[in-house]
């Protein structure tokens, strides 16, 4: 018996978001959702946000270790050129070296 490899996937897609927008829409247009509630899940969305960013540097840096090349990286970024990627990289390399680094300082902050 083989056990099937399957490569990571991203915790959420934009399919994901969207199927929730519109269930939430539905439920506020409804009057289902108060004010509040919706203030307490602008937080939550703000929160996810700022993780799948922290996510997604975690991932720029590991691809740069695994050997993918800045312009392997840039479609990724939506432009066609190098500088996006690089100029994140410069940024990213002011606090850490290696995704390891990274990962280290994401939950030095989740413990913070």
């Amino acid at each position: 018996m083989s056990e099937e490899i399957r490569r990571p996937r991203a915790p959420i897609t934009e399919t994901d978001v969207l199927a929730w927008l519109e269930t939430t829409a539905a439920a506020v247009q409804a009057g289902e959702v108060s004010a509040q509630e919706l203030i307490d899940i602008l937080g939550e969305l703000r929160r996810a946000s700022a993780a799948c960013a922290d996510a997604s540097d975690w991932a720029l840096l590991a691809a740069r270790e695994g050997g993918a090349s800045l312009r392997q990286i840039a479609p990724v970024f939506g432009k066609g050129y190098v500088r996006a990627p690089a100029a994140r990289l410069e940024k990213l390399h002011r606090q850490a070296q290696n995704a390891d680094q990274w990962l280290a300082i994401l939950r030095h902050k989740q413990t913070a």
